[in-house]
């Protein structure tokens, strides 16, 4: 008999050789038919993987993530074979699930694939799935592994097993296709009720641009129709409001090929954006205790020597600039936190004076892949809303939790309601991967979940995802279309204080050491701002857009009236402008609807003639004519109620 022991702690007892299959029915025969996938020991399995050992077992259905992800991979098998039916010769190489669906990355050869060819792979693909095959693992000597792809002559599969240990090799079959596969399915192929296949793009073998070019070929599928036909029109939405589409059509930012690619220009309207982001939270930060510095955009490469980040990111920043002077290096700044270090390292401080916490709206360079760069979202030149926090060891809790508040002050007061606080910690099977001592790792990553319970946040803890100098606490939002994102984050350094030598002389007359808190409630004002956009479709909170009202003018007689409403508005600091082009108000309606502005104040004789205005809220509501106090009362009341108090 062997002891499964079950996330809420129940222990079941079965024989050796029963499976997670078996355990899910132990406990009702509804899990067993949802149940798609498992965890045991931390180690993935297949439903119907023997267990002959005391353990942990986590069974998953489509409602989780683990289980969205053995769905995916699944169907990137069936995919796969559907494509070698189709496509008689072509080589196979890999095949993951991703954040959403799955790709399978192939040689085609003399084959060419596209858009008008997704329908027939689809077809055939369920076809497969229809006849409910099992998938079902084996392990593979690394000889005949080699032996079966050579006779296919597949040198991508056999490049992989080279790389493999001789006794980890294992194949997964299922109805006439065989993949080499570490494992991780659905019980069959049945349970995949509906495949679309998104689109293709090249991708080099491996990643590198010196490999073979391959086609990857990228889909999706789910264990109903319907949830494929509401993701789809999930889609449709998204592409309505991508940052790159809404931020040409608003007149927000650009990009110039003259000026390099992943580099923003942003254009009027955009940095009046920019700007009231940034005053709202130096407005908030200043009453938290921050002090503003202002740091350069170059730094001597010694610099990132010394805080570790040349060795970690040398690769991806620009390369080292050179100066006339023999070996002087510098590089544009990847990091604002060596230079806050520098700052607090100007003058000596005493315990009584911590703690101290410097913040900047910093501009950081690190050179991206050009494939990867994406609008505003993945770019090459970025500000940070960064701040640093240097604190004594007793103080950590305190300011640790001060920065969570202030993260879900900015948060709630964006609209970002719905998020998990994700605890990111060190890989433990990858010590190389970080710098500094077990102790002081493991003292960060306590503070970070201490808060995290004591705040109350929905949190969960996720190995390998610290960065290489300390663990952290990013928070992860949905936006409007339920898709995820990493908006902000709050990190605990035991390591940068000690390679700059930092200190402070506590009340025993002796120096000691600070502890660092990194801090981005925004994280980049770029991705931030692109984010923003997809979350709101452009119609961003009352309190942040540039223009709030415009004035619309019925004809020419009206002017006057028009700019005796504007002179109003402004007095009551409404941000507005007038439209008194010599177009119909019906135009300048359409064109205010598309710009996205809240408020259409149209004003003709009865209005000039009452003293009011006639209202028209973004999306057709109308409001009827009011006088200007009461718009005001209006305005203040929307801003209150989205603007939280800090």
């Amino acid at each position: 008999m062997i002891k499964i022991t079950l996330p809420d702690g129940n222990v079941k007892e079965l024989e050796s050789g029963s499976t997670p299959m078996d355990v899910a029915l132990s406990i009702s025969a509804g899990l067993a038919r949802n149940v798609i996938s498992a965890k045991f020991n931390d180690t993935v399995v297949e439903t119907a993987t023997p267990l002959h050992e005391d353990g942990t077992l986590t069974l998953y259905t489509w409602n989780e993530a683990e289980g969205k992800k053995a769905f995916w991979h699944s169907t990137s098998h069936i995919v796969a074979q559907a494509l070698e039916e189709l496509y008689p010769g072509i080589k196979l190489t890999i095949g993951p699930a991703i954040e959403n669906g799955f790709y399978y990355d192939v040689d085609f050869g003399e084959h060419t694939l596209s858009e008008k060819d997704f329908a027939a792979i689809e077809k055939k693909a369920l076809e497969i799935a229809r006849g409910k095959h099992d998938f079902k693992m084996r392990s593979v000597s690394k000889a005949d592994a080699l032996n079966y792809y050579k006779e296919e002559g597949n040198e991508f599969k056999i490049e992989l097993i080279e790389n493999l240990e001789d006794g980890s090799i294992t194949f997964c079959d299922h109805d006439t296709f065989t993949d080499l596969c570490r494992g991780g399915h659905i019980p069959n192929t049945g349970i995949v009720k509906a495949i679309k296949i998104l689109n293709v793009a090249g991708a080099y073998w491996r990643g590198d641009e010196n490999k073979p070019q391959l086609t990857r070929v990228y889909g999706i599928s789910f264990p109903k129709q319907k949830e494929l036909t509401e993701y789809l029109a999930m889609i449709e939405e998204a592409k309505k409001r991508d940052h790159r589409k809404l931020g040409k059509e608003l007149e927000l930012f650009t990009f110039s090929q003259k000026v390099g690619q992943g580099l923003p220009l942003w254009l009027p309207k955009g940095a009046a954006l920019r700007e009231r982001l940034e005053q709202f939270l130096k407005k908030a930060q200043k009453k938290a205790g921050y002090e503003m510095v202002v740091t350069p955009h170059i730094g001597q490469k010694e610099l990132y020597v010394t805080s570790g980040h040349y060795a970690k990111y040398g690769e991806d920043s620009f390369q080292p600039i050179h100066t006339p002077k023999e070996d002087e290096e510098f590089l544009l700044k990847p990091m604002n936190c060596p230079h806050h270090c520098e700052i607090y390292k100007n003058k000596p401080f005493s315990y009584r004076e911590l703690p101290k916490r410097y913040a900047e709206f910093g501009t950081v360079y690190r050179y991206e892949q050009s494939g990867e760069l994406h609008g505003l979202t993945r770019v090459r030149g970025f500000t940070q809303d960064d701040a640093h926090i240097f604190c004594t060891p007793e103080q950590l809790d305190e300011e640790f939790k001060n920065v969570i508040d202030l993260s879900l002050y900015v948060l709630g007061s964006l609209g970002f309601e719905n998020f998990t606080a994700q605890v990111s910690v060190r890989d433990l099977n990858t010590p190389e991967k970080y710098i500094g001592s077990v102790k002081n790792w493991k003292k960060a990553e306590n503070a970070i979940i201490n808060a995290a319970k004591e705040k109350g946040l929905n949190y969960i803890i996720e190995e390998g995802e610290a960065a290489f100098y300390g663990p952290k606490l990013d928070f992860m939002v949905k936006d409007a279309l339920g898709r995820q994102w990493q908006l902000g984050t709050i990190q605990v350094d035991y390591n940068l204080p000690e390679r700059f030598d930092l200190t402070y002389k506590g009340s025993d007359n002796e120096f000691h050491r600070p502890v660092m808190i990194h801090r981005a409630p925004f994280g980049s004002m770029e991705r931030f701002i692109a984010l923003l956009l997809e979350h709101t479709g452009g119609n961003f909170p009352l309190w942040l857009i540039p223009e709030q009202a415009i004035v619309l003018p019925v004809s020419e007689k009206h002017e006057k009236y028009a700019e005796k409403v504007l002179n109003s508005l402004e007095n009551n600091e409404i941000r507005a402008l007038i439209d008194d082009r010599n177009e119909t108000v019906g135009k300048k309606i359409r064109e205010a609807e598309m710009n996205k502005l809240p408020f259409m104040l149209i004003v003709g004789e009865n209005e000039e003639l009452s003293n009011t205005i006639s209202v028209r809220k973004h999306g057709g509501e109308d409001l009827g004519s009011i006088s200007l106090e009461s718009f005001a009362d209006l305005v203040s009341k929307e801003i209150n109620s989205t603007l939280k108090s800090f």
